[in-house]
């Protein structure tokens, strides 16, 4: 390394490299601190809005009474740094950066290295004879509190939920699994945006193999920022078939539910900026659990989980199934004839469901963007107006919209925003097949559906679909099923 890529004994010339660097002359939030240090000059480099204004002035008042003994002599070229005179005594001297009176010290002397310090909201210290800089990890982000999230809650259990600040979402984590074998490996991608990215496993339970493809993965980014977060990341690490839209990450916002599936042996992947965690890798049968499904009793979880499935299934196939048989009412038994459309049929059917399903996203997306002091009202006039004067109006009839409307409440079951998409595509595939091709049409979409379902490979290249496929008898009655806590901790062992 140069001697200009190296942090001088010179606080002018270290000042004039760093204010170039961080380019504080234009940023108004990269503030330059003057202070004395046993009596020499010195200065912190900081981000305005990520440091405590208390601790500031508790370290000013250390750095004040200091004594000129406690610091060392770096103004010649030939003398050692802090650090390297505590490595070549053996370590038997406390080294003085390490005196200062914080939890997180360290010694640089890279200028490089002391900008991603500053800009990351750590505190950088100059002092003058110093060939080195000090960094002083007293950050603070901007946080909301931890709260339990609007989408993963549940009827019994933790109300707390991961928040944007990774730092809290690790602890969140350490709070419920205290075993030396968990372990918190920090990584970072991004050119520009130097995103902090935790992978979080168990040794000797994860899958070694899948953490150093993750590790590789993710050192091995060429990109200049991750600005969709954990979707950006997704997209980066796992280069699948576009066209497939069965997920393959599962997503929470729980720190149960992601201590839980690390002690499974999945690895849990944390993302600066993103309240909520990836877990590798992830089955469909993985993705449709939920927390509910464990704080509840064996018997009601496993009528949750039965129900789940269930549900699914029916939304995905009820609306295809009842459009084959208005194709053909002669299908229909004595006893259903009742599912039989009353009114005159104005629109064709398969529009009025492909309508729907277009204006069922377009309620969604209104009501995500509504004012909160609104969303009552407008839901109520939205309930009218389209559930009542459009059946009246002629465009749509009444078993069209009951179906319907049964669907999009039905999407909700589960957590997974990605799989109920899935699932929604997948129905609109069968309708235009069922519509032009009648039984075939079906027929044909439910093997796509199957063709989709089990070409999909998890980030680690297993089956989509395991423990069915392929086949293990235990754990599918795992899956399905909601056993006794004693008696799974009794099968790992």
């Amino acid at each position: 390394m140069e001697a200009e890529d190296r942090i001088s004994g010179n606080l002018a010339e270290n000042r004039r490299l760093m204010d170039r660097i961080l380019r504080s002359e234009k940023s108004f939030d990269i503030v330059y601190r003057p202070v004395k240090a046993a009596g020499r000059q010195a200065g912190f480099y900081f981000v305005d809005g990520m440091v405590k204004d208390e601790i500031m002035e508790k370290l000013q008042e250390f750095f004040y009474h200091l004594k000129p003994e406690d610091l060392p002599d770096g103004t010649k070229d030939g003398q050692k740094t802090a650090k390297e005179d505590q490595e070549s005594s053996g370590g038997g001297e406390q080294a003085p950066w390490t005196a200062i009176p914080y939890v997180e010290v360290d010694a640089a002397d890279s200028p490089g290295e002391l900008a991603r310090a500053v800009l990351c909201g750590s505190v950088s210290l100059f002092v003058d004879g110093i060939r080195e800089a000090y960094i002083i990890d007293c950050r603070t982000y901007p946080a909301r509190s931890v709260q339990e999230p609007d989408k993963d809650k549940v009827l019994r259990g933790s109300r707390d939920g991961f928040v944007e600040t990774v730092v809290f979402n690790t602890a969140l984590i350490r709070r419920r699994i205290r075993d030396t074998d968990l372990v918190m490996e920090m990584l970072n991608a991004g050119e520009s945006s130097k995103t902090d990215i935790v992978l979080c496993y168990m040794e000797g339970r994860a899958d070694p193999a899948l953490v150093e493809k993750l590790r590789s993965r993710i050192n091995g980014l060429e990109v200049d920022a991750l600005t969709m977060n954990q979707e950006s990341l997704a997209e980066c690490i796992y280069h699948g078939k576009w066209f497939n839209p069965f997920p393959k990450f599962k997503y929470t916002e729980r720190p149960d539910a992601a201590a839980a599936g690390i002690l499974e042996g999945k690895v849990a992947v944390l993302v600066d900026n993103s309240p909520s965690a990836m877990l590798l890798p992830a089955t469909l049968f993985d993705i449709m659990e939920e927390a509910d499904d464990f704080y509840f009793p064996p018997v009601t979880g496993t009528y949750l989980k039965i129900s789940r499935f269930l549900i699914g299934m029916l939304t995905l196939f009820l609306t295809p199934l009842w459009l084959l048989l208005m194709q053909n009412p002669q299908w229909i038994p004595p006893s259903l004839e009742f599912i039989k459309v009353r009114e005159a049929v104005n629109v064709p059917l398969i529009l009025q469901l492909l309508i729907l399903e277009l204006s069922i996203d377009g309620l969604k997306l209104a009501a995500i963007n509504t004012p909160s002091m609104l969303t009552t009202p407008l839901s109520v006039i939205a309930a009218l107006v389209i559930g009542e004067f459009t059946v009246k109006s002629g465009w749509f009839n009444a078993e069209t919209m009951l179906y319907m409307a049964f669907v999009s409440i039905a999407n909700y079951m589960q957590a997974s925003y990605e799989l109920s998409y899935a699932f929604k595509f997948m129905r609109i595939l069968l309708l235009l097949l069922t519509w032009a091709f009648q039984a075939w049409g079906l027929a044909a979409g439910v093997v796509l559906l199957c063709i989709l379902v089990a070409g999909n490979k998890t980030v680690s290249g297993e089956s989509y679909l395991y423990p069915l496929f392929p086949f293990d008898g235990r754990q599918l009655a795992r899956r399905l099923l909601r056993r006794r806590i004693s008696f799974e901790h009794m099968e790992k062992r």
